[in-house]
């Protein structure tokens, strides 16, 4: 059957699936690695170690595919929330300084401690604490919008929850240092990623509904499009 839908549509349908896409690999390419790298410790070793040894360029090219994923995603959101208090412009700026801190880590681990031995690890923990308290923040506000748009409150619930799942979890690694600290950071990582996947899921959903919603003729096409078009 030929798509009928809009050019920015198929765009914005075309951009939510490299999302997808993005995320499945990353989250793939780093549970590959907890069974390939045998000389790390799965449940000690942070997700970070891997980015040195065998095989961290892949998870370096990971990284920076996560945090043009999020930029990504929080853009379509924001284009796919209607006009008023649910829009806001501060998950986007959020989800974007999530993605340049992964891509700090991502680069930055690649040549940063060769030039630069003492200056590479501030470097990585500046940007690693920035991508994850962004990261989680963002959720929580992203959730919080969820629920003030008519057309996302039946996902505000577990988005909500989900998130605060996600920033709970966040914090209580960084305070309890006497947990398993591979463990505790990848929880947090497969938490963010997939209420990431989840989202990004529901918005891809989305636009293929709104082009079934509007694909009609006649007096009932044009209904259906008015009411999910107005603000």
């Amino acid at each position: 059957m030929q798509d009928t839908a809009p050019a920015s549509v198929r765009r914005q349908r075309g951009a939510v699936l490299l999302v997808l896409a993005a995320l499945l690999g990353f989250s793939g390419c780093a549970m590959w690695l907890q069974f390939e790298r045998t000389d790390l410790d799965w449940v000690r070793a942070t997700l970070s170690l891997y980015l040195h040894g065998p095989y961290g360029v892949l998870l370096r090219a990971a990284y920076c595919l996560l945090a043009v994923a999020i930029t990504l995603l929080a853009i379509g959101l924001h284009a796919q929330m209607r006009p008023g208090p649910g829009r806001r412009g501060l998950p986007v700026g959020l989800f974007g300084m999530a993605g340049l801190g992964l891509a700090v880590v991502a680069i930055g681990d690649s040549w940063l401690p060769g030039y630069a031995p003492l200056l590479a690890p501030l470097v990585h923990g500046l940007a690693a604490q920035t991508a994850f308290l962004c990261a989680s923040v963002a959720m929580l506000v992203q959730a919080w919008c969820f629920g003030r748009d008519p057309r996302w409150r039946a996902q505000y619930a577990l988005a909500w929850g989900w998130a605060w799942l996600a920033f709970i979890a966040l914090w209580l690694h960084v305070l309890w240092r006497g947990s398993p600290r591979g463990l505790g950071q990848k929880l947090v990582i497969a938490l963010v990623v997939g209420w990431l996947f989840w989202v990004g899921w529901a918005l891809w959903r989305r636009l293929h509904k709104g082009t079934a919603e509007t694909d009609g003729s006649g007096h009932n096409g044009a209904h259906l499009h008015n009411r999910d078009t107005s603000p």
